[in-house]
């Protein structure tokens, strides 16, 4: 069955639709109506009697004001349709154009008891002023078909106007949405800047600390330590180029993110700063989906700067742990532990655990009876 609303289309242009709502239109309606209703009067052959013209203009002008006042309108226009006849020197002709219009906006304009009673007014008053079977059938078929179509109208508009609804809070969802995406993506490259800049800082620190000291005593070793502070500031500038060429979203290639695969470079870029770090995997390495890749690298490079920050270490151990559905992550060190460890560190530890949280993940962090420790779990 085709919906009402395919048969009686709204208009789509936005200018239509404003002139179909203004004044005017109804004007130039009721305009219309009259001539209609009038032309027999003045096409055929006559003498006709004023009251014929009278009859017809009244019967239509009303719907000037059709949409304020439409159970008034309606009654004001069958009640000249149905005085059209007092005389008989008229053209012979149904007065309909007027009345069936008053009908149709009745249906479409009023509350449910208002247009039923309106109706069945209608109905009786012509049903018992009409001459003949056939005339009182036609006009029952007619304004009941008027009836049908104001009320599919009415139906259709407000279909209308919950579609249009529907979609402005779809848009607003939508930008609420982008908005959130948006704060999620600035989260992530604080993140991100954060352990990039944290780590290459640290790094080069220590080793100019360490710098004159080894200068004076070991003049080979102080040319490796110049070339570590080198080469983690290298790593920095190449890291912060690639973020920057994602946020400018050239068309061009970007530079590979870091992932998992990345960590024994990190290892041992961490031992060349001097601090002795052990890595070891256990199980059989599977595929990490992308994310969880960045994020288990990030993991361990935050955990490794805060022990090079903040725990006075000696030794770090990094260990990944394949298991059936997880990748388990830990990175161990010697230091003071919960005396001045990582927990110092300030959003390091918070980043972590947004990490692995944002993979699906959880991570914990603290003292052990010797050093510290940072675990990170993160799913397959």
């Amino acid at each position: 069955m085709t919906p009402w609303r395919t048969v009686f289309p709204l208009p789509t242009s936005a200018p239509l639709r404003r002139w179909m709502l203004s004044p005017w239109s109804d004007v130039v309606l009721a305009t219309l109506a009259a001539v209609a209703q009038t032309w027999p009067l003045l096409t055929r052959d006559g003498p006709w009697h004023w009251w014929g013209y009278v009859a017809t203009i009244c019967s239509a002008l009303p719907l000037i004001v059709r949409r304020r006042a439409p159970v008034p309108v309606l009654f004001v226009s069958y009640a000249f349709g149905g005085m059209y006849d007092l005389v008989d020197a008229v053209a012979p002709q149904p007065l309909w154009y007027g009345p069936l219009i008053a009908l149709y906006t009745l249906a479409v304009r009023t509350t449910r008891p208002v247009r039923w009673v309106a109706l069945a007014a209608i109905l009786a008053g012509g049903l018992l002023t009409v001459g003949s079977a056939d005339t009182a059938l036609r006009g029952v078929v007619v304004s009941l078909t008027a009836y049908a179509l104001g009320r599919a109208a009415a139906g259709s508009h407000a279909h209308a106007a919950v579609l249009e609804e529907r979609a402005a809070r779809l848009e607003r969802d939508r930008a609420i949405e982008a908005e959130r995406a948006a704060e999620r993506e600035r989260a992530r490259i604080a993140r991100d800047m954060h352990d990039i800049l944290a780590h290459a800082v640290s790094l080069m620190v220590v080793q100019a600390e360490a710098g004159p000291v080894v200068a004076r005593h070991d003049p080979d070793r102080a040319v490796a330590t110049f070339d570590a502070i080198a080469d983690a500031g290298r790593d920095a500038m190449g890291q912060l180029r690639r973020m920057l060429d994602i946020l400018k979203d050239d068309r061009g290639p970007h530079g590979p993110a870091l992932t998992i695969d990345d960590v024994p470079d990190l290892v041992r870029q961490v031992s060349g700063a001097g601090l002795e770090v052990g890595y070891d995997v256990v199980g059989e390495p599977r595929r990490l989906a992308p994310e969880s890749g960045t994020a288990a690298y990030r993991i361990v490079q935050e955990a490794l700067t805060n022990v090079v920050k903040h725990a006075g270490a000696s030794r770090a151990d990094v260990r990944l742990t394949w298991q059936e559905e997880d990748l388990v992550i830990e990175i161990r060190d010697d230091g003071r532990g919960g005396q001045a460890g990582p927990a110092s560190g300030g959003n390091g530890l918070i980043g972590i655990r947004e990490r692995a949280a944002a993979c699906g993940g959880v991570a914990s962090a603290g003292p052990e009876p010797r050093g510290f420790a940072v675990r990170a779990r993160l799913p397959l």
